[in-house]
């Protein structure tokens, strides 16, 4: 992994506000206005595909409606003056350097982690001149218009910025990379859901986020209509609009992979599966088990029957169906919050261990092995949580993807058994946390992960931390979550934006940020979701916004 220098001034001036942070820029201090005709020119890409043509469209509406007035006490009037005698920037130019074959954003965003190429290099020169965004690759030029974006302000109808000429130089630190912003447990968003996400996977394009994690089932409900396993969503969902068909699966899927956004879906076995019983109650132990807290993590209680070869086979081919309405390559089968009390009380899966001369975690290994198979079988390459590698040490192929949550400190772990991990650390990701408690009965109950994970908290995560140099290239991106336990569509916005922002400069630009400098620019990112129709959390009051500095607490 190489962490290159980021070329800027030390003291970041006011207007510049890209986020993520590119690795190398340079900027002036010249007025440049974009000219009424502007346009993006893609004559240097051959055969342009369906969806560079349509994110170029979207930019060039960006550019028109977004109507962003700096964020300074007169907004930027004390300029008017500079802004109505700069010179106009009538054209982008986008070119594909690569001589290869060129394929869609759709494409790039899917491939394996390996082979995706998202940097670029953009030149906005001072005297009205086309400006340049070259790449090797859509998904690269993609990532380019992202920034170009977030160049201009609006005053009185001219969009423009104070700081031409722009040279920027920019890929991601993390080589493969991910950078991530998962929704799991989306089946408790209920109706317009599939609007919602769909919204979701808009704002993640706008901050460099490529992966939408979908913890798509869980304990309480089973919303995935499934080809041949249709009963599930029929008697394990909520209600019968409360689902997601194929159809939807193929709207959200395709959606994303146009903006540059790959789906990895995600099916936690053998716990979180009691919502299986209503439709197949022979493959889950202690169904709905009261008290609850004895049998599982949260209500209602059920694991699958892991020691039953039946089980293990329904999962199996289960498993191979989901995957397979999927365009990523890889696909998650949890393995976190296993309860063993839960086995322990089920007297099949007893006979079944005394007669396989198995102990459970034998059992489990075998049961894990089967229907990662399963994955392989149609192309997948496994994700789990940590537990399945440090807890219960099940064989895993080195290619498993590690997602470590109960502590960034067990990264460490994870990367001396030689697996490449990814960053969803509840210490500093999670989404969710300071809420108070959704279980009833208890009066003083806050939510586990309390308190409320700042921006700042996030932004200060170091993913190298406590790894040698010869173990950074293990470390794949990091992960904001959200559980919606206390999530539906009337906060997501507030609860996700722009916090989960962080995370894209994090894992894209690599640890060398101070809080300081990054407030006024997630400011500048905050206000410009708003002018999209996104409800941001406000992070200050407006005074204090447009007045950098003027709230920083005294030394």
């Amino acid at each position: 992994m190489r962490l290159e220098l980021f070329v800027a001034l030390a003291c970041v001036a006011r207007a510049f506000a890209i986020w993520p942070r590119p690795r190398q820029l340079t900027k002036g201090s010249t007025a440049l206005r974009l000219s009424p005709s502007f346009e993006i020119d893609l004559s240097g890409v051959k055969n342009p595909s369906k969806d560079l043509l349509a994110a170029t469209t979207r930019s060039a509406n960006h550019l028109r409606r977004d109507k962003l007035q700096a964020l300074l006490v007169d907004r930027g009037a004390s300029s008017a003056g500079r802004i109505k005698t700069a010179k106009l920037l009538v054209r982008l130019s986008l070119r594909i350097a690569s001589s290869g074959m060129v394929k869609s954003i759709s494409d790039e965003a899917v491939a394996p982690l390996h082979l995706r190429n998202e940097g670029y290099k953009l030149t906005v020169p001072e005297d009205g001149t086309s400006a340049t965004l070259e790449a090797n690759t859509t998904l690269g030029l993609f990532r380019g218009l992202t920034t170009f974006e977030q160049l201009w302000y609006e005053l009185n109808g001219d969009v423009y910025t104070l700081e031409a000429p722009f040279d920027i130089v920019d890929s991601p630190a993390y080589l493969p990379h991910w950078r991530y912003q998962t929704d799991p447990r989306c089946n408790e968003l209920g109706q317009g859901a599939l609007i919602v996400l769909l919204k979701y996977q808009r704002i993640n394009i706008s901050r460099q986020l490529n992966t939408f994690h979908w913890h798509i089932v869980d304990s309480q409900s089973f919303p995935l209509q499934i080809p041949g396993f249709m009963e599930l969503s029929e008697k394990a969902a909520y209600n019968s609009t409360a689902i997601y068909t194929p159809s939807d699966v193929t709207d959200i899927v395709t959606y994303a992979a146009e903006r540059g956004i790959d789906v990895i879906a995600e099916i936690d076995t053998p716990g979180h599966t009691s919502a299986i019983s209503k439709s197949h109650p022979e493959h889950i132990t202690c169904p709905e088990a009261t008290p609850w807290s004895t049998y599982a993590n949260e209500p209602p209680a059920g694991q699958l029957r892991l020691a039953s070869s039946a089980t293990t086979n329904f999962t199996f081919e289960l498993l191979s169906a989901a995957a397979s309405l999927f365009r990523s390559t890889y696909f998650g089968t949890g393995g976190d919050e296993v309860n063993e009390n839960c086995y322990d009380a089920d007297e099949e899966t007893q006979r079944e261990l005394a007669a396989q001369g198995k102990t459970l975690l034998e059992a489990f290994n075998t049961f894990t092995r089967v229907t990662h198979q399963a994955l392989r079988r149609v192309g997948k390459t496994p994700m789990v949580w940590e537990e399945m590698l440090l807890d219960y040490e099940m064989t895993l192929a080195n290619d498993t993807l590690i997602m470590v949550w109960i502590s960034a400190n067990n990264v460490a772990s994870v990367v001396k058994k030689g697996y490449q991990v990814i960053h969803a650390s509840n210490e500093y990701f999670y989404l969710d946390c300071g809420a108070g408690g959704w279980l009833g009965q208890n009066p003083l109950g806050n939510s586990w992960c309390n308190p409320f994970k700042t921006w700042q908290k996030a932004y200060t995560f170091d993913p190298l931390a406590g790894l040698k140099p010869s173990e950074y290239h293990l470390v794949l991106g990091g992960q904001h979550l959200l559980w919606t336990e206390q999530a539906s569509p009337s906060n997501l916005d507030s609860i996700t934006w722009p916090r989960a922002a962080t995370s894209a400069e994090v894992f894209w630009s690599g640890p060398r940020g101070d809080v300081g400098t990054a407030l006024p620019r997630l400011h500048d990112i905050a206000y410009r979701f708003k002018q999209r129709g996104v409800n941001a959390i406000a992070l200050q009051p407006e005074w204090c916004v447009l007045r950098p500095g003027a709230c920083d607490v005294d030394e």
